[in-house]
């Protein structure tokens, strides 16, 4: 029976978004990300342009520096072999969402893809809210108690609405379906109620309308921006907002904290309300403590294996012990140094950088697939210091920029090399 390339790696490559999702399991997810790559390279004769590798080098620089701080301290295999798979992630994802969409070759399906996967998400997150009962509760965290952000839906949402806008085509013929689809995902999206998610929309939102390049249009509105973020962070210091509460009241309270949650350092250990409220600081502090005692691990950090002592068992895990060493951090800058120092942390800044600049580079001011390839870059860069950033293990913005990366590729004609015949 002859398969249908096309749809196998569609479903393929929308399977795979949706077990990162879904699928608690990391190792697991790798290992079907890793069978998926073996499945293609072994029916599929592999060609990836030269810019492509280009652009992917400075993340195979950082799994391999990785390898430096594990030879000079010698950590065991299970930690090593953890932190091998996180720092393969990033690549895996790109080569997947390059590859399969290199093959199915149609900007329409992938955009279709996404906002289809999107829609299968935000029927899922609906099913989990009346499970569970967190609209009953009316309280904000049992509402994210099981779904804390989704930025599968978030990008589905604004493919959908800026297609035609970029295209000057429709991605549905059908209205309804189109309107359907679009009040889901918009409802879905908000009831995560996720501060990142928030950011990461309006640098989609500036983005699409072109202020993500800048000129001196782009930073009138963006400084306007920054002011009503200003003005909206004086109200709520101004105002008494209680921890724990339900409703808005909670939610403006995390909202209220997020600048100090991510720089704050002097914390007291004991004190479990500041430390909660404060604990990405918490845990840069004691990997900056721990690299200070070593000082060449500033240079070409601690390595793969290398663990972070909290110096106290957290309630981290569904293990009542708790857990004393940690191997991730949220912020991704700081996971990054202490696992490969500040060369490698100059390797990550230099690449979502370079992300970003694609759209200077090649001066497409109305380009569907370098306005979002821009996006990311910025993302990332907000994304590391909240969510570890491309290392995050749920991450699926990585797949969708190496499907936008090939898509951008094939408009510049840029040269392919075979891998393998």
């Amino acid at each position: 029976m002859k398969v249908n390339k096309t749809k196998f790696y569609t479903v393929l490559f929308a399977f795979i978004l949706l077990l990162q999702l879904y699928l608690s399991s990391f190792k697991i997810n790798i290992f079907i990300q890793i069978f998926a790559l073996i499945i293609y390279f072994y029916f599929e004769k592999v060609t990836i342009s030269k810019k492509f590798i280009s652009f992917i080098s400075p993340i195979f620089l950082l799994f391999f520096l990785g390898f430096v701080g594990t030879i000079v301290h010698r950590f065991p295999i299970v930690n090593v072999v953890k932190d091998v798979f996180h720092f393969l992630k990033p690549i895996l994802g790109l080569l997947i969402g390059y590859l399969f969409y290199k093959k199915i070759n149609d900007f329409r399906i992938f955009v279709l893809t996404i906002v289809l996967s999107g829609f299968i998400s935000a029927i899922i997150h609906f099913i989990v809210l009346i499970a569970t009962g967190g609209f009953s509760t009316g309280n904000i965290s049992q509402i994210r108690e099981f779904s804390k952000d989704n930025f599968l839906e978030l990008f589905a949402l604004f493919f959908l609405i800026f297609y035609k806008k970029f295209t000057k085509e429709n991605l549905f013929l059908s209205k309804i379906k189109h309107v359907v689809i679009l009040i889901l995902l918009l409802i879905s999206n908000c009831l995560y109620f996720s501060r990142t998610m928030i950011v990461v929309s309006v640098i989609l939102l500036i983005s699409v309308y072109g202020y993500i390049y800048i000129t001196k249009k782009s930073i009138k509105y963006i400084g306007t921006t920054v002011l009503l973020i200003f003005i909206f962070y004086s109200y709520l210091f101004s105002i008494k907002i209680e921890r724990n509460k339900p409703g808005l009241e909670g939610f403006l309270y995390k909202v209220k904290i997020a600048p100090s949650e991510l720089f704050k350092t002097k914390i007291d250990r004991n004190n479990h309300k500041e430390l909660w409220d404060h604990w990405r600081g918490y845990e840069s502090k004691r990997a900056f403590a721990l690299m200070t005692n070593n000082p060449s691990s500033f240079i070409f950090g601690n390595g793969h294996g290398s663990l972070v002592n909290l110096k106290f068992k957290a309630p981290l895990t569904e293990n009542k012990e708790g857990m004393k060493f940690i191997s991730e951090l949220h912020n991704g800058y700081s996971y990054i140094l202490y696992k490969t120092g500040f060369i490698g942390l100059f390797i990550l800044i230099y690449f979502l950088f370079k992300i970003y600049f694609l759209i200077y580079r090649y001066n497409k001011k109305n380009n569907f697939t370098l306005h979002f390839i821009s996006a990311i870059g910025i993302i990332y860069l907000f994304t590391s210091l909240t969510i570890t950033g491309i290392y995050n293990g749920r991450d699926v913005i990585i797949f969708i920029l190496g499907s936008l990366f090939l898509f951008h590729s094939k408009e510049n004609n840029l040269v392919n090399v075979t891998i393998d015949e």
